[in-house]
């Protein structure tokens, strides 16, 4: 709901006031913010005390917390924050049984025209177990919830999920309109083998050019999307990484990339001579500072952060026509702590776009991406 408010604020500006005073309408938002788990033995359930409480982005509608395989889920009593005026049902803090599915429940607003449903659920973590972790993206889905777009969200042989974002909530902002193929993260049905994934930098039309965003880069990575954020601080939108607990040591895959005609600045003039590039690399960073606060990288910091341990980025990535394969090797920055990396201590990102620079809103309308059969080997355990 409160996405709504943020686009309003961008397309029409500042509203004038009227020569009278009004009583204040009753609030139409109906958004969980955030959930706080209390508990007697937080050790003995998650990873890290930060684990007890997480912020909610407005477009979630399931709410996920990673907990020990030991943990007891039988009676836990989730708390909420809440929009303003809004409640909740089943009734904030009240107690239920997580240990064998998830609860669902429904917020209603303030002025009680609207409501939003909400899955909460308790997962235990399943330790990663396989050398190599495979991403073929065979599995394209478009879910009901998520109209227009696709989503990659399949389980590994591991039984874990593949956390995988784009940028096409931000993109359908300006163009709900658009076909599935016609966003700027597309399934790719001629893959190197089988399905795989296009990203192709979109231009966003008289909307983004109004919001100074005129093109939107296809981009795939391991995180999520904060689309509230996608108008204010569109570098704040891209959350990346996802909890891991094996030392990554090779990166492979095959990619296509075509450049676009022309290369346009943030401002739309054409910058002769400049070649739009794509980009294809992975980070391993600590998700807590010092101070142990939790730490989630952006499109800030992906690649600056000084929490970062291991870097594998893939250099010129320049037109080729036929598939070409790429092989790196992560490069570390400073050494793992084995008990961190058993805690789950550190966060693992895949980041693949179109136009390196289009997190700045620069680069051609038109380059594309072709991205398939992504590997991350793991180093060796007995």
């Amino acid at each position: 709901m409160k996405l709504y408010n943020t686009i309003i604020s961008v397309t029409l500006g500042t509203l004038c006031l009227t020569g009278c005073f009004k009583e204040e309408p009753l609030n139409a938002e109906c958004d969980i913010e955030q959930v706080v788990v209390r508990t007697d033995n937080p050790e003995g359930l998650f990873f890290s005390l930060s684990d007890t409480i997480q912020t909610v982005l407005s477009t979630a509608d399931s709410i996920g917390f990673s907990v020990k395989r030991t943990a007891d889920l039988t009676a836990l009593a989730p708390v909420f924050r809440l929009t303003p005026g809004a409640t909740i049902v089943p009734g904030n803090g009240s107690v239920h049984d997580f240990s064998k599915k998830a609860v669902n429940y429904t917020v209603t607003s303030e002025d009680g025209q609207w409501h939003r449903d909400y899955k909460v659920a308790f997962v235990p973590t399943t330790k990663t177990v396989s050398d190599s972790l495979v991403y073929d993206f065979e599995l394209a889905e478009l879910p009901a919830d998520k109209p227009g777009y696709y989503d990659w969200n399949t389980e590994n042989e591991d039984g874990q999920t593949a956390k995988w974002s784009t940028g096409n909530p931000g993109f359908r902002l300006t163009n709900s309109r658009a076909l599935p193929d016609a966003y700027p993260s597309a399934r790719l049905a001629d893959g190197y083998d089988g399905n795989g994934v296009r990203l192709t930098t979109r231009d966003t039309g008289p909307f983004g050019a109004m919001a100074n965003m005129r093109i939107a880069a296809g981009n795939l990575f391991l995180g999520s999307f904060d689309v509230s954020q996608a108008l204010v601080s569109a570098l704040k939108a891209t959350v990346f990484g996802v909890k891991f607990d094996r030392k990554p040591v090779k990166f492979t895959g095959y990619y296509r990339y075509t450049p676009g005609e022309k290369f346009q600045d943030r401002n739309g003039n054409i910058v002769d001579g400049k070649v739009d590039k794509g980009d294809i690399y992975s980070v391993l960073y600590r998700n807590h500072d010092d101070e142990g606060n939790p730490v989630t990288l952006d499109g800030e910091n992906v690649l600056s952060s000084p929490l970062i341990v291991a870097i594998a980025r893939v250099d010129n990535i320049t037109a080729t026509g036929e598939w070409k394969s790429f092989d790196v090797d992560y490069t570390p920055l400073s050494a793992l702590d084995p008990s961190l990396l058993e805690q789950y201590g550190y966060s693992l990102t895949i980041v693949f776009t179109s136009s390196a620079d289009g997190a700045f809103f620069e680069g051609a309308i038109g380059s594309t991406l072709d991205i398939d059969k992504v590997r991350v080997e793991c180093e060796k355990t007995e």
